[in-house]
């Protein structure tokens, strides 16, 4: 029974305990009891709600409130309605200390009431300090330090600290602070006020700071910021963003490590509207013979100082009427040194007159927490992320930055040609100067824009080695290339990008361009003495680009239309002026057969000329399809001459040119041998037996001459046009007749023997070629298309040889060194007919 009534026993007080844990959070008592004189103040409110929620009260003695306030030397005890009161709750501790009626408490300041006797609620605790202006008032933290962060960023734990000083009755926001950060004191005269806000859920039971009496510090307030390594602080002005107090003195002390480096970057700031004194910063550091030294604003800050330094911001006397905003954000990063700080490069621009030079960061991404910074420093001393240096002068640089290849160089030089008369054929290298390619960052860009007087006089870019265009079928893979461009404003002219190891021997423009030399490995030094090119200022010329092209016998050519990947700009000529080498055949071969353009005005031709002969074969790239692979043997020109297209429909052509060398068919010259020597034979037996007859009539007397009159001794007329086509009939084949069989009887001399026909031997042209390029027919005009060739060419299969037939076609007439390459006309004339 009794071991009956021991269990039932057991039962009850497990059922009582588990009645006492399932009662509601918000049931709890608790008691608040401030001692008498403390100067502490507890009050209790609804905070901000966010979402819709059920009510929620305060029970203090059975009545619902929303609100308690208990003072010094009162003890309230209270409960809430609602399970979570968290969510509806925030609890204010403050405390006012008094330091003109008697001493102030300094030391360690404790967290009361202790937040063992506090409910659960988003809890922010006060110290109102007031002093005299002439005492000075230190907040000491321990670790961890601050963090300063801008009004409106939150904290990662929650624990926030604003900290604001006060001037006259005016309470100055001195800023708002995180945890696990450098600033380790702030110094404030005549009063301050420090707010230590925490979550319900932080179990944090201490301060964290102490005050202490300081003397007159004859300023708004001091921040000191210690750095123990590398790492980097974001501070602002007091009441930043709003504007800072009127001509006030706020001071930052920064402890550096002596092995350490600092450097100072603004990151915003503005100015305010003075009627006296002026906005500056001063700097404090120790060695300096110039201390303060005094910069604006707007100046490059130093950078690359060793040791403590002091940094101040001074106000002035602002327009009452239109007093503006003074503000300042700013960085102060410190680092290890690098190996290049103490290395002292110096650029000569003192001779150039349109020369600037700009060092700046490369877009990177960084994933570390800290990232030293990477800074240039003019005289070791002013560093910045971005440093321009101006022709005219001698520059004295450093770097301060642990990776050099975070940073880049973009260099612009202009060359003028003001005057046509003088400028004619001059010459100007666009090469790198040594005093750049000695710095130890690279080269990212260097561009030359080339301005000439319109109409006037056209340039010519001639490299130092050959150069291939980039293409998708062929790509650049040198460390740099030239990008070729218009200068001209709203021109949309891209002609290319180039680089050495091509083909390309010239590039002729008409009128303004900018050449940029971009890198693309860090070896461009390595292969700096690869770039280098001159241009030269030549007479005007009415296309927009020439190109001169002397194909290698190893490799196809691959060259494609200006603007690639937009089109032709409308009524755009451009032509390639292609050389063909002795004893090589050129293969011409068009990437598609038909160009897709769409003309909304004008017509679009593609003009293929040879040089020799001046044959030209006009396409239209709108109505007809590409030419077919052709041979040349001879150097020709390609000259393509875009209309207005139409939206969408964009001319763009990519073509190769192939060589192979020019081969005689053997077949064909054994058999003219054997021909010829069987030929040789049956003349000879000719000529024997005309002799012997002639021996047998010598005492025959002397030959009469018959004259016939019947003989038609008139010049035949003009002859008519072949009914036969070419290759119907045979007149492009020659008969050859020997003269030994006419004329046999004259080559015997005196003594009767045979006198021997001289002998010659083909020689090729060795005049010059045409330096004009074909002029395209108008393209206002909608001719029909003329082809003077009236064979399709053959595939690229094997090259004409030289013991074919040839083909001849009239050439037109016309000096091609003269030739108007303006506004040409096309002869259409109809061919002559022969006569029957």
């Amino acid at each position: 029974m009794a071991g009956l009534n021991c269990g039932v026993a057991v039962a009850l007080l497990g059922v009582l305990l588990l009645g006492v844990e399932r009662l509601p959070r918000g049931a709890e008592a608790f008691e608040i009891a401030l001692p008498r004189g403390s100067g502490i103040t507890v009050l209790i409110k609804l905070g901000a709600l966010t979402v819709p929620v059920k009510p929620c009260y305060v029970v203090v003695s059975k009545r619902h409130v929303t609100m308690v306030s208990i003072k010094s030397g009162e003890t309230t005890v209270f409960t809430f309605s609602c399970q979570n009161p968290e969510n509806h709750f925030v609890m204010e501790i403050e405390k006012k200390i008094d330091c003109t009626s008697g001493p102030c408490p300094f030391g360690e300041v404790q967290l009361q009431p202790p937040t063992s006797v506090l409910p659960a609620l988003n809890r922010t605790f006060i110290w109102e300090v007031t002093a005299h202006k002439s005492i000075g008032l230190e907040l000491q933290f321990s670790t961890p330090r601050l963090r300063q962060i801008a009004p409106g960023d939150r904290c990662p734990d929650g624990v926030t600290h604003a900290i604001s000083g006060r001037l006259d009755a005016t309470m100055v926001r001195i800023g708002t602070f995180c945890s696990n950060g450098t600033v380790s004191r702030i110094k404030m005269q005549e009063g301050m006020k420090m707010a230590l806000h925490l979550p319900w859920f932080h179990p944090r039971n201490v301060s964290g700071f102490s005050i202490a009496n300081r003397s007159s510090i004859k300023r708004l307030c001091i921040i000191e910021s210690v750095f123990e390594g590398e790492g980097s602080a974001t501070l602002m002005s007091a009441n930043y963003p709003e504007g800072f107090p009127e001509d006030e003195l706020m001071t930052w002390q920064f402890v550096v490590p002596p092995h350490l480096r600092a450097s100072v970057s603004f990151l915003n700031f503005s100015h305010s509207n003075c009627e006296r004194k002026e906005e500056r910063v001063e700097y404090y550091i120790p060695g300096s013979a110039t201390n303060p030294e005094v910069f604006k604003l707007e100046d490059k800050q130093p950078g690359n100082m060793a040791g403590n330094f002091n940094l101040s911001l001074q106000g002035c006397d602002q327009d009452a009427q239109s007093p503006g905003i003074l503000r300042l954000q700013f960085q102060v990063l410190v680092q290890h040194p690098q190996n290049e700080s103490n290395k002292v490069y110096e650029v000569d621009l003192s001779n150039e007159r349109a020369l600037s030079l700009t060092i700046e960061p490369r877009p990177a991404r960084h994933g570390r927490k800290f990232v030293p910074g990477c800074f240039v420093c003019l005289e070791s001393r002013t560093c910045s992320a971005n440093l321009t240096l101006t022709p005219g002068s001698k520059h004295k640089i450093s770097f301060l930055c642990d990776d050099l290849t975070r940073l880049w160089m973009n260099a612009e030089n202009t060359i003028s040609c003001r005057d046509h008369w003088s400028c004619h054929w001059k010459s100007y290298p666009l090469q790198v100067p040594g005093d750049i390619l000695q710095l130890p960052v690279q080269l990212h860009d260097f561009s030359w824009k080339l301005l000439v007087p319109k109409d006037r006089v056209s340039m010519a870019l001639v490299p130092a080695q050959k150069l291939q265009q980039h293409t998708h079928e062929r790509p650049c893979g040198t460390s740099f290339s030239y990008l070729v461009a218009s200068a001209v404003p709203g021109q949309d002219l891209y002609f290319g990008s180039f680089c050495p190891g091509g083909s390309i021997e010239q590039i002729q423009v008409k009128q303004n361009i900018s050449v940029t030399l971009r890198t693309f490995a860090p070896n461009f030094r390595q292969e700096a003495s690869r770039q280098g090119l001159t241009v030269s200022f030549i007479p005007h010329f009415k296309e927009e680009g020439i190109f001169t092209v002397t194909p290698d016998t190893k490799s196809k050519v691959y060259l494609r239309t200006p603007n690639w990947d937009r089109g032709l700009p409308a009524l755009t000529s451009v032509s390639w002026n292609i050389s063909v080498p002795t004893g090589q055949v050129a293969c011409l071969t068009f990437s598609k057969e038909r160009t897709g353009v769409v003309c909304q005005t004008g017509r679009a031709f593609m003009v293929l000329q040879e040089q020799r002969t001046r044959v030209e074969e006009i396409f239209s790239l709108e109505e007809e399809a590409l030419p077919k692979p052709s041979f040349h043997h001879h150097s020709f020109w390609v000259n393509i001459s875009n209309c207005s297209p139409a939206s969408g429909k964009q001319l763009d052509l990519l073509f190769w040119v192939t060589l192979t060398p020019r081969t005689v068919d053997l077949t064909v010259i054994v058999i003219a041998v054997v021909g010829g020597g069987a030929f040789l034979l049956f003349a000879l037996g000719l000529i024997i037996c005309f002799m012997r007859k002639k021996k047998k009539k010598t005492n025959k007397g002397l030959a009469v001459g018959v004259y016939n009159g019947n003989v038609n001794t008139k010049m035949p007329g003009q002859l008519k046009k072949f009914q036969k086509g070419r290759k119907d009939n045979d007149s492009h084949v020659y008969a050859v007749i020997e003269d030994t069989m006419v004329y046999g009887h004259l080559l015997q001399d005196s003594g009767g023997s045979f006198l021997q026909p001289e002998v010659d031997t083909y020689r090729p042209f060795q005049g010059t070629m045409g330096d004009c390029p074909p002029s395209p027919p108008p393209t206002c005009s909608r001719p029909p298309t003329l082809k003077l060739t009236a064979d399709e060419p053959p595939l690229c299969l094997a090259p004409e040889s030289d013991s074919e037939p040839y083909t001849f076609s009239h050439p037109s007439n016309g000096d091609v060194s003269s030739r108007n390459t303006d506004v040409p006309l096309l002869d259409t004339q109809q061919p002559v007919e022969p006569a029957e």
